[in-house]
């Protein structure tokens, strides 16, 4: 210090006091760290007015004495940089001078270039054998020195500038590396000068040679220019080393950091290309006299000048009301580059420091958390912990423990921090659990923190935990201002609204980016907590209400056993639950309000009646419409009071038939009353009427009331009816697909087919046909929409379709009763076709569903009319005696021009198919035919094969037609079927006589895909199944990549 500043005066007061400050924590440094606390504090990113104070001279300081050409991106003025720099630190214009003066006073750094020689290529070979063995020599000469090459403009060649010029202990030399054209050196050194703007650096390459004798380098000779060389050995100087080329730059054309391959430049003429060299230089200091450089690591230093600068970024970002997307601006980049590298600072240093500053001013300001992957990535792919010092590695390891614990609070409170209102919300929130993801992968982690319990279970731990804060938050919320039952009840009907809101969000957006990044099910985790909380508050009210019940807070009970009912359809169905859920038989809460309830619904249509008659002219609606205004009202009120049924939907059964009973008895009794009120209507309305035709259009219209009453109310029974039948019909079909393997399909669909042996004998006993067949439809046209569904869920899976099939098979014989019930084109529908068709192919193995696929080939063939593809001609016949299928393949015609020249060179493959039925058959190719487009092969071949897989499903001869490519792979011309079974000597038991041509046209594969392909490639563990769809595709594929000329 005393060299530094020689005089008192010289150093400011703020710095002086900054140096105590600096002295005294250096001093309790070294006293032992207290315990650290379980919880990790947020730690700040403001430094105190002395901190700031010294980070600023160190950043006045790297500017001032900055070196080498800008970058690019980078800020060339100083004068720029230093104004950013007053901005960055909210230095005033006065104390900004202030302080610039006294860095400028402080004495310069060392100057020094950091030159790494890596390695060169393609040099020059010196020696007999042909290579050589070469070292360098590097040196900066001052322009002093009176070396040419030094000054700008054109520099003349000259040999040995390092080694003739330049003293000994002055240069510095790397190994030699023997016998190669290639050498790779690796080697870093320091080199020191005054003035960049009069040096320059120089490199010598040379070839060592060491003292052989004739016989040695005779042994080492190879070709005639060996020869050559051992005559030019022998006219130099025993020992004298060979120069191989050299490089020279100046310093002030080097930028901060330069990584080249530079050419070997010559002497003379004789050799103008002797490889290149490739070198990397920066330019540092030594000896910096700022005093943070001086008491500080130096990425420390660079981590709290980083801190500094991207707070300042940030908080410039947020005043223009814009959020900071991470990039630097090129002021603080330049800044930051020349700190670094004057630092000399390592890649891995630097990344370290980043990931420091970044991951404190993240818990802190706001920006995005993927700022925070790129240091991360160069921290684990640079990790080696010996690196680090003891410091350091705490450092680290406490910066992991801070953000674990930040980011774990923020996942806690994720409802808020992230609202759905904000757009970029979801993003953000996956963006940080990808980066605590990466950070718990890093090595760094692994090593520093071996305790840290896994992630998944960390942010399990915070979801559970904030889903229980956010609970106890919204029950503050909608505490109610005043106290009571009725009030209370309805504050928490909001408040399980609000949990059924935030449960849909959680399944709709949440729970995706959980799973994707951690595997966690977030919406389990908060509907296993909600649902417990939410038992026990409505537990606790129901008990409150005790069995007296005012039509008020029945109201009230009312929606909330509807939205309790909306919360448990959200939950898993009970064969998927770990355990018993605290909401499960919630409606047994509710059952003291069922006759306040159903006294509701009732008033209310009653009182909805009453003033439908007492408005009613007794005039007909239309023309059409022969009933009044009040049979329409009434119809409203049976519609009301079904909809309240099956919003009640009680679990119970014979619960709910007694409250189905009631819900009867109650539309009977409105529409007695109705009965009696629309008389007494009618009579009020003729008493004062003179006119004895207007008194009878009120009599027709009230008839047509009558009627239309009877209507709704059989259409309103019966429906009703079938929603009680129609419940259990789908339970039944959901268990049907969940029986073990074992059981036969037949056993399967027992418990279904009682349950409506049961239930339907019991209504045609006690409704008449047409009500009783009614009834039927509806149940019909239900049973086909759930088996639809159930079979599309299970299109995989053949076991669980062959029961579905033998379900609709069983089902629609039931519904038929023998002609007692739904007639054939009743039960035949366009919906139960469908279905039928569906279940025949999902039900089928996989080797039934290639047959298939073959006759859909041959059927589609046959309905092909026209030869746009081509066709060919072949003669087929059977001998039984021998067992031999003959095929004589004559021509093919008219094929398409595949190749470039308008031609083709086609050649035709022959298979039996399926492969399943002809295993052991291998397939057989014709000659290829160049540039021919109706080609006559006339070959035959035979197989030999049984009649009887002949005689199968789909067994047919496949012809497909190639186009022969030498390079790639061959294209399709078509492909024709040739059924087996209609081949002569397989019709009967003759042998075939004279046997006649048979003209196939080509076709290709279906464009938009095949059902049974679809069907095949659904079943993705079978391996037979995807081979043959894989080969199907080749074709389609094929296909596609020449369509006929019509298409």
């Amino acid at each position: 210090m005393a060299t530094l500043f020689p005089h008192s005066q010289r150093r400011p007061p703020l710095l002086r006091q900054a140096i105590k400050i600096r002295r005294r924590r250096v001093r309790d440094l070294q006293d032992p760290l207290p315990p650290r606390a379980q919880e990790v504090e947020t730690p700040s990113h403001h430094f105190s007015s002395e901190e700031r104070a010294l980070l600023y001279e160190e950043a006045l300081y790297t500017v001032l004495y900055r070196l080498g050409q800008p970058e690019p991106n980078h800020v060339g003025e100083s004068s720029e940089l230093l104004r950013y720099l007053q901005e960055a630190f909210h230095m005033e214009p006065e104390e900004h001078l202030q302080m610039l003066q006294q860095v400028q006073e402080l004495e310069k750094p060392v100057f020094c270039l950091k030159a790494t020689v890596k390695q060169a290529k393609g040099i020059l070979g010196k020696d007999v054998s042909g290579f050589s063995d070469p070292y360098c020599l590097l040196a900066i000469i001052e322009q002093g020195a009176a070396v040419p090459g030094g000054s700008p403009g054109p520099r003349r060649r000259q040999k040995a500038v390092v080694r003739h010029t330049i003293p000994e202990e002055q240069t510095h030399r790397t190994q030699v590396i023997t016998q190669t054209l290639n050498p790779v050196w690796d080697e870093t050194f320091i080199l020191e000068f005054g003035d960049i703007n009069n040096a320059s650096f120089h490199l010598d390459m040379w070839d060592l040679d060491t003292v052989e004798s004739v016989r040695q380098k005779l042994g080492e000779l190879t070709d005639l220019h060996g020869l050559r060389r051992i005559f030019k050995e022998a006219r130099k100087d025993k020992g004298q080393d060979d120069f191989l080329g050299n490089v020279v730059l100046r310093l002030q054309d080097l930028h901060c950091r330069e990584d080249q391959w530079y050419p070997l430049e010559p002497c003379t003429e004789t050799y103008p290309d002797r490889g290149q060299c490739h070198l990397q230089f920066q330019f540092i200091h030594k000896r910096r006299a700022t005093v943070a450089s001086r008491s500080q690591p130096s990425y420390t230093v660079h981590l709290h000048l980083l801190q500094q600068l991207v707070s300042h970024e940030v908080t410039q970002h947020q005043a223009g009301s814009t959020s900071w997307d991470g990039s630097l601006s090129a002021h603080a980049a330049t800044i930051l580059f020349l700190h670094a590298t004057q630092k000399d600072l390592s890649d891995f240093h630097r990344s370290l420091a980043q990931w420091l500053a970044y991951s404190r001013l993240y818990q802190s300001l706001e920006f995005p958390s993927s700022c925070l992957l790129y240091p991360i990535t160069s921290i684990e792919y640079q990790w080696i912990q010996g690196r680090l010092k003891a410091e350091q590695l705490e450092e680290l390891a406490t910066s992991f423990n801070s953000l674990l614990a930040y980011g774990l609070s923020l996942i806690r409170r994720f409802r808020s921090v992230f609202p759905l209102s904000v757009s970029d919300s979801p993003a953000r929130l996956q963006s940080l659990l990808r980066v605590l993801v990466q950070m718990c992968k890093m090595k760094a982690f692994g090593e520093l923190c071996p305790d840290s319990t896994p992630l998944p279970q960390l942010v399990t731990e915070a979801l559970r935990t904030g889903t229980v804060e956010w609970f106890h938050l919204k029950q503050q919320h909608h505490q109610p201002m005043v106290q009571g039952l009725l009030e209370a009840a309805k504050a928490l009907l909001s408040l399980v609204q609000d949990i059924t809101g935030d449960l849909h969000q959680c399944q709709r957006t949440w729970n995706k980016i959980f799973h994707n990044v951690l595997k966690i099910d977030l919406f389990s985790v908060a509907f296993q907590e909600l649902q417990w909380l939410v038992a026990k508050r409505v537990q606790d009210h129901t008990a409150a209400m005790g069995d007296a019940v005012t039509p008020e807070i029945g109201e009230s009970l009312f929606q909330l056993y509807v939205s309790l009912k909306d919360l448990c359809r959200l939950g898993p169905v009970p064969s998927e639950r770990d355990g018993v859920l605290a909401l499960d038989g919630f409606h047994r809460w509710f059952q003291p309000a069922i006759p306040s309830w159903l006294q509701k619904t009732y008033s209310v249509a009653l009182a909805r009646v009453q003033r439908a008659v007492q408005m009613d002219k007794l005039v007909p609606l239309g023309e059409l419409t022969k009933h009044s205004t009040s049979a329409v009202d009434l119809s409203t009120c049976f519609a009301q009071i079904s909809h309240t049924a099956r919003q009640l939907d009680w679990p119970d059964p014979e619960e709910a038939f007694m409250i189905t009973v009631k819900f009867v008895e109650d539309t009977c009794r409105l529409a007695l009353v109705y009965c009696s009120l629309i008389k007494a209507r009618a009579r009020e309305l003729s008493a004062g009427q003179k006119d004895q035709g207007q008194a009878a259009n009120m009599l027709c219209v009230v008839v047509n009331n009558m009627e239309q009453l009877r209507l709704v109310k059989i259409r309103t029974g019966v429906r009703t009816l079938a929603e009680q039948l129609e419940v259990g019909i789908a339970k039944h079909i959901q268990k049907l697909v969940g029986i073990k393997e074992s059981v036969l399909p037949e056993d399967a669909i027992l418990p279904l087919m009682k349950f409506l042996e049961v239930e339907l004998c019991y209504m045609n006993t006690n409704l008449v046909q047409e009500n009783f067949s009614s009834l039927l439809t509806l149940l019909w046209t239900h049973t086909l929409m759930v088996l639809a569904e159930v079979a599309a869920s299970q299109r995989s899976c053949p076991l669980a379709s062959r029961r579905l099939k033998i379900a609709l098979q069983n089902l629609e014989i039931c519904f038929y009763a023998e002609g007692c019930g739904l007639p054939p084109e009743a039960l035949h529908t366009a919906t139960f076709q469908a279905l039928q068709r569906d279940l025949e192919l999902q039900a089928a193995s996989s080797r039934e569903l290639i047959q298939k696929y073959f006759c859909s080939r041959i059927q589609q063939q046959a309905e092909t009319a026209s030869e746009e593809l081509g066709a060919v001609t072949v003669k087929a016949s059977y001998r039984a005696s021998e067992q031999k299928l003959r095929v004589e393949l004559l021509s093919a015609s008219s094929l398409l021009p595949l190749d470039s020249n308008g031609s083709s060179d086609p050649f035709v493959q022959l298979t039996l198919e399926p492969r399943h039925v002809f295993p052991e058959l291998a397939p057989r190719e014709t000659q290829k035919h160049k540039k021919d487009l109706h080609p006559l092969f006339d070959e035959t071949f035979e197989f030999l094969v049984p009649a009887e897989p002949c005689r199968k499903d789909g067994a047919c001869l496949l012809l497909t037609v190639l186009d022969h490519d030498t390079l790639g792979a061959d294209d399709l011309e078509g492909e024709a079927f040739l059924p087996l079974h209609s081949v002569p000597g397989l019709t009967g038991t003759e042998e075939p006589g004279e046997v006649p041509q048979t003209r196939l046209p080509l076709t290709y594969p279906a464009p938009n895909g095949d059902p049974v392909l679809q069907l095949l490639e659904s079943r993705k563990g079978d391996r037979e199944a995807q081979g043959f769809v894989r080969l199907r595709r080749q074709r389609a594929k094929q296909a596609s990549q020449h369509p006929p000329p019509g298409r």
